[in-house]
C-alpha cells in the first residue's frame, strides 16, 4: 500500500498549480490531504478510480481535511467523536479492513501560544481516540501534526524555543504518543537524517535555503513496523508552503 499525506494549504489554491499531475504522478493508493480550506460544493475535483471523503470546517475558508482513496472501506468516520474538538473539520477516519488510516490536521498553537491551552487538550483527546482504535486493528496516522519533534526536525532549534510548534508541551505530548506503542516512520527509516523538511515559512526565502521544519508525519501502530517499506518526504514538490511525504507499506 501507498499512501501520500500534503497539507496543501487550499485545495482550491493548488488545483490551479498542477495539483492534478502531482495527484496522477504519486499512484498513491490514499492520497490524504490537510488545510483544504473550503466548504462543501465549493470544488469539483475527482480522479478516476478513487472515492473522495471530505471533513469540512464550520468557518468558512478554515482547516479541513480530505482523502482520496482507491481501496474498498469498510466505513468512514469524520471527527474524534468530541463536540468540543469535531468543528474544524480535522479528522477523517477510514477503515481499510486491515488498518485504520487517520488523516488528521492538528491545530496550531498560534502567535505567543494563544492556543497552547487547546492545543494540549486536543492532544490528550485525540491520543485517546487513537489508542481505542489501536485496540482493534493497526492505525496509519498521517498529516500535519503541528510539530517538530526533536532538534533535528527543524533547522533553528535555539531560536524557536516556545515558538508555536517547538514548546516542551508540543514535544512532550507527541513523546508521549509514540511511548504508547506509535512509531515516526520517518525517523523509524532515517534515524540521523538532518535536512530533512517539510514545511518552510514564505518569509525569507526559507525554502530556498532549506530552513524548514518536519511538523507532517506518518505514524504507524508499532506491529506495522516490520511492514514499512519505505518513508519519504518530496521536497521536490511544490504548490504549498508544505510539501508532501509518503508511507510504502507491505500489507
Amino acid at each position: 500500500m501507498k499512501f501520500v499525506s500534503w497539507n496543501v494549504n487550499g485545495l482550491r489554491a493548488i488545483a490551479g498549480k498542477g495539483f492534478a499531475d502531482i495527484f496522477k504522478a504519486f499512484d498513491a493508493d490514499c492520497f490524504c490531504l490537510q488545510e483544504t480550506k473550503l466548504q462543501a460544493g465549493q470544488i469539483d475535483l475527482d480522479f478516476e478510480g478513487y472515492r473522495s471523503h471530505f471533513n469540512y470546517a464550520e468557518r468558512k475558508g478554515y482547516s479541513g481535511t480530505a482523502i482520496y482513496s482507491r481501496l474498498p472501506e469498510l466505513s468512514v468516520t469524520n471527527g474524534i467523536g468530541c463536540p468540543e474538538h469535531d468543528t474544524e473539520g480535522r479528522v477523517i477516519t477510514i477503515d481499510l479492513g486491515g488498518c485504520y488510516l487517520v488523516d488528521v490536521y492538528t491545530p496550531n498553537s498560534q502567535n505567543e501560544l494563544a492556543r497552547l491551552d487547546y492545543r494540549m487538550q486536543w492532544e490528550t483527546a485525540f491520543a485517546d481516540y487513537l489508542h481505542r482504535l489501536d485496540m482493534v486493528k493497526p492505525v496509519v496516522v498521517c498529516g500535519d501534526l503541528n510539530v517538530a519533534h526533536c532538534e533535528i526536525d527543524l533547522a533553528n532549534p535555539s531560536r524557536n524555543r516556545r515558538n508555536a510548534g517547538f514548546t516542551d508541551e508540543e514535544r512532550s505530548a507527541m513523546s508521549s504518543l509514540l511511548a504508547c506503542g506509535f512509531i515516526d516512520t520517518f525517523r523509524h527509516m532515517h534515524p540521523d537524517l538532518a535536512g530533512a523538511y517539510s514545511w518552510w515559512s514564505y518569509r525569507g526565502n526559507a525554502r530556498a535555503k532549506n530552513v524548514g521544519w518536519r511538523i507532517d508525519y506518518f505514524l504507524v501502530s508499532e506491529r506495522l513496523a516490520p511492514k514499512i517499506v519505505k518513508a519519504a518526504i518530496h521536497d521536490d514538490v511544490v504548490g504549498s508552503d508544505h510539501c508532501p511525504v509518503s508511507l510504502e507499506l507491505d500489507i
